[in-house]
């Protein structure tokens, strides 16, 4: 076995740590480990990560389930309304030029890692019933999309499904990160069956990387309740804007690969600037808070 062969393997067992802690960012990985490392044509690659996605999420979905954390009528109807939406998005990005795709997957990476800084609102029934119905049609309009821009750049899945969920159906946050697995193998499949009309995948990679992940979701499931998720997501998002970064840079032109650096690191100490100056909880404020607001004792 090749030291790089050893190396994706490796690097796939993050994919599924993503998928079990986080309920997403697998595809945000997978696609720039095939390229990258394992050498995947970008279109190859886009189809590939829908399948090792739609396999690890499949499985992770049942140890989820045995917790109570999946409801299955409500990921059922979103992921229907993904699957038509990834099919098409999967026929479009076999007919569109792989750098082009690759942008626009980098792009999404910002978009994710931007999210996932922000954190997410935290609901008062954090663990509590959902008693109320689903706007069916925006439920329906909003998988459609989402199963869209996951089938077109194989990315999107979890930290776009995950919001919804929780906006549209009121679905507590863990429960949401459950069931977004089952819209997210949905989606999946249903955006492969498009890409594989015009590309062929290298099975044998394909399913060692879908093994290794597998083996990462297993693992992140068991320590989903142990590991801060605020301080993993934040961690992972700033690991994911540079990754997204680094692909924006390798696609631009090279009279422009400064351009984009420069950006987004800007937008990188834009972000850091709203969290001190505008978010109460924002733990980089917090951090000196601490010991500016600490009482100074009086004298007897």
């Amino acid at each position: 076995m090749s030291a790089t062969l050893l190396l994706v393997l490796a690097l796939s067992v993050v994919i599924g740590l993503s998928l079990g802690v986080l309920g997403g960012g697998g595809s945000i990985l997978t696609v720039p480990i095939l390229v990258y490392v394992a050498g995947f044509e970008a279109k190859e690659a886009i189809a590939a990560s829908l399948f090792v996605v739609g396999v690890t999420s499949a499985v992770s979905v049942f140890s989820h389930a045995r917790g109570g954390r999946v409801r299955w009528r409500t990921g059922l109807i979103f992921g229907a309304a993904g699957m038509a939406g990834a099919f098409v998005g999967g026929l479009l990005g076999g007919h569109i030029p792989g750098q082009i795709l690759l942008i626009a997957f980098a792009v999404m990476m910002v978009a994710t890692s931007v999210a996932m800084l922000r954190g997410r609102k935290k609901k008062s029934d954090a663990d509590g019933p959902v008693t109320h119905e689903l706007p069916l049609g925006r439920v329906l309009l909003d998988g459609a999309v989402v199963g869209l821009v996951t089938g077109l750049v194989g990315a999107g899945g979890g930290f776009l499904v995950v919001p919804a969920l929780a906006l549209l159906g009121g679905l507590p946050m863990s429960v949401a990160v459950g069931t977004s697995l089952v819209v997210i193998a949905m989606k999946s499949f249903a955006g492969l069956a498009g890409y594989l009309t015009t590309v062929q995948l290298d099975w044998g990679i394909t399913l060692g990387v879908t093994a290794a992940a597998i083996v990462g979701t297993l693992v992140g499931s068991k320590l989903a309740g142990r590991i801060p998720e605020a301080a993993l997501r934040k961690s992972f998002g700033w690991f994911v804007l540079a990754m997204g970064t680094f692909v924006l840079i390798q696609q631009a032109p090279a009279d422009l690969r400064w351009f984009i650096a420069a950006g987004v690191a800007a937008l990188a100490a834009a972000t850091a600037g709203v969290c001190w100056f505008f978010i109460s909880s924002c733990p980089l404020r917090n951090r000196n808070s601490r010991h500016r607001n600490v009482p100074v004792p009086t004298p007897a």
